[in-house]
């Protein structure tokens, strides 16, 4: 058994497809389907179902599957513990952020990085925060910006970077422009534009609809909070966004203020990172400012 088996392993494991994979490790689809096999006449198994159009894992490739996700970061480890003592870092971090992410802070903590550390390769990834909230916990990814409904989820490491109250943004001739003080109810009575599911956001908004007995009406969900902005000017519904992010348009914001739970945005990792995630979680300190 070879670190490189397991790296095309996971690969194809995470892309469910061998010539993906085989693009993502620089190899061509023969080479890695060969060291596949290669590892799996080692082990004594067959680690994919390759009767599909997509690879899948089978109960073993399940099984192996986070032990080899942890042996490379061991080796990946080595490598940045004895950099790190010459202050010169190698190897791969993996990074998540939130779809349609526009928050200047994290790129400017990634750019920092960067600088720093031109030796390790950067893999950044938008997804929704439920799915990368996983990621984190198996190890398939090393750090994450996630959204979360009051608190940063729980069997991780976290930073809190952000955490506000939810607003509703509409034109100023809207009747919910002229309210001072919004209600739960008064903002159900609306067709809404909000975040998907699986988003910090729609988690909050989700919760106190349910511990109010409402049932929402989301008439469009988008993933990016320009695209709620703009659709909520041309009059489709009310958008839904924190309270930062709402600032940046010409719209009327007004707080939900029977929603007590904040809309949090925090960075998280696991327990006893490698040098480099440590690292980044310093630069994302200094870029969303010390002491949060």
């Amino acid at each position: 058994m070879e670190l490189r088996q397991l790296e095309y392993f996971v690969a194809v494991a995470e892309e469910r497809n061998f010539t993906r994979a085989a693009d993502r490790v620089h190899v061509s689809q023969s080479g890695i389907s060969a060291q596949i096999r290669q590892l799996e006449k080692g082990l004594g198994a067959q680690l994919f179902d390759r009767s599909g159009r997509t690879a899948t894992l089978t109960v073993a490739g399940k099984a192996a599957l986070e032990h080899a996700r942890a042996a490379l970061a061991a080796a990946d480890a080595v490598g940045q513990a004895v950099g790190e003592v010459s202050d010169v870092l190698r190897g791969r971090l993996r990074l998540g952020m939130v779809v349609g992410c526009t928050v200047t802070p994290l790129f400017e903590a990634v750019a920092a990085f960067h600088r720093a550390h031109p030796g390790v390769e950067l893999a950044l990834t938008e997804d929704s925060s439920d799915r990368m909230t996983d990621g984190v916990r198996t190890g398939e990814l090393d750090a994450a910006l996630i959204g979360a409904a009051g608190a940063p989820p729980s069997g991780v490491e976290s930073l809190t970077v952000v955490s506000e109250p939810l607003v509703a943004v509409v034109p100023a001739k809207h009747p919910l422009a002229h309210q001072r003080k919004l209600s739960v109810r008064a903002l159900c009575a609306y067709p809404l534009i909000c975040m998907p599911q699986g988003t910090g956001l729609r988690a909050v908004l989700d919760g106190a609809c349910a511990a109010h007995g409402l049932a929402p009406s989301v008439v469009v969900e988008a993933g990016a909070a320009d695209a709620i902005a703009d659709l909520a000017t041309r009059g489709l519904g009310v958008g839904v966004l924190s309270q930062s992010m709402a600032t940046r348009y010409p719209l009327t914001a007004r707080v939900v203020a029977d929603i007590e739970t904040p809309a949090v945005l925090a960075l998280i990792w696991r327990a006893s990172p490698p040098p480099a995630v440590r690292r980044f979680v310093a630069h994302t300190r200094t870029a969303f400012g010390a002491g949060r």
